[in-house]
């Protein structure tokens, strides 16, 4: 397991909602859909997105866009643009003022706008994300990330763009996947970047990336920094020492965390039992995950369940 595979494999889309915009100037949408993550790709004319509390950021044909909810924002054709519709959760679609623009705007499967030929088109694949792995990717990343046109080179947004429009069987399942590869590759290519975390280059250094990967690859396994370093073939302090200076914390502390998300999400998404989620990440005993658990989140594994 790389980096991005233990940050991605959470998010993956499943019953995605994605839709294809087309429209004409002047036009302003407001999003307070609370999705916890949409990616937009502008494919022709450009848009402003406009964050409340931040300066607007222009997108042109060809970039890429990632959006952390849940606050809300606005996207138009210029900062000053009244919205003149409102997504709500649920991409429930209205005016400002509450009317429904469900029917009025739709244009064919999965595009919504003023006109076909709409000097604007984008493309918006909202994730419902769910999962302490999941929140382990929002918390690395920024409210708003961009990659301009000439920063990456991805065939994904053409293949998304021909796909969005289709109704064939499997439909829904394609469209996930592709926005799965156009998040991942996004995401990649951000990652390899000067801005991105500092933590990020952890995972290719020789010593802290196989450390990583080890912890990740069998949470289950009774690790001690004394073993992981004989496993990798270096003292315990200098292990200790590295793997702090670029994760940010201890090699314990990263594994607890790594296990409390696993066990949160196997809460969460199975029926099996305390016991046995304990034994899968790495804890003796329900005892004992329910301690740190408690510990960690405030509740019992039990509580989290339930809620």
């Amino acid at each position: 397991m790389d980096a991005l595979v233990g940050l991605l494999d959470g998010p993956r889309a499943r019953n995605a909602f994605l839709l294809r915009t087309v429209l004409d100037p002047p036009w302003s949408i407001r999003i307070q859909d609370e999705a916890p993550l949409t990616v937009v790709s502008l494919v022709r004319g450009h848009a402003w997105i406009v964050h409340d509390d931040d300066p607007p950021l222009l997108l042109t044909a060809g970039d890429v866009a990632v959006i952390l909810g849940p606050e809300p924002y606005t996207v138009a054709d210029h900062p000053d643009t009244a919205p003149q519709a409102v997504i709500h959760p649920g991409q429930r679609c209205e005016t400002p003022d509450g009317r429904s623009l469900a029917a009025s705007m739709g244009l064919g499967v999965r595009t919504w706008g003023t006109n076909l030929d709409g000097r604007m088109m984008m493309l918006t694949g909202a994730y419902p994300m769910r999962g302490e792995i999941s929140r382990r990717l929002l918390d690395a990343l920024p409210k708003l990330l961009v990659l301009r046109e000439d920063e990456w080179d991805c065939p994904v947004v053409p293949l998304l763009t021909a796909e969005i429009v289709k109704d064939e069987p499997g439909q829904e399942v394609v469209l996930d996947r592709l926005l799965d590869l156009l998040l991942i590759a996004v995401l990649r290519a951000w990652f390899a970047r000067a801005d991105a975390p500092a933590w990020y280059s952890a995972f290719a250094d020789p010593v802290v990336g196989q450390a990583v990967r080890l912890l990740q690859q069998n949470p289950a396994h009774p690790w001690t920094v004394a073993s992981l370093a004989a496993k990798i073939g270096v003292s315990r302090a200098a292990l200790a020492r590295r793997f702090t200076d670029l994760v940010g914390e201890p090699p314990m502390a990263f594994l607890t965390g790594w296990r409390l998300a696993l066990a949160a999400d196997l809460l969460r998404e199975t029926d099996a039992t305390v016991g046995a989620v304990a034994r899968q990440v790495g804890y003796g005993s329900s005892f004992a995950l329910s301690t740190a658990f408690k510990r960690e989140r405030g509740v019992s594994p039990q509580e989290f369940r339930a809620t």
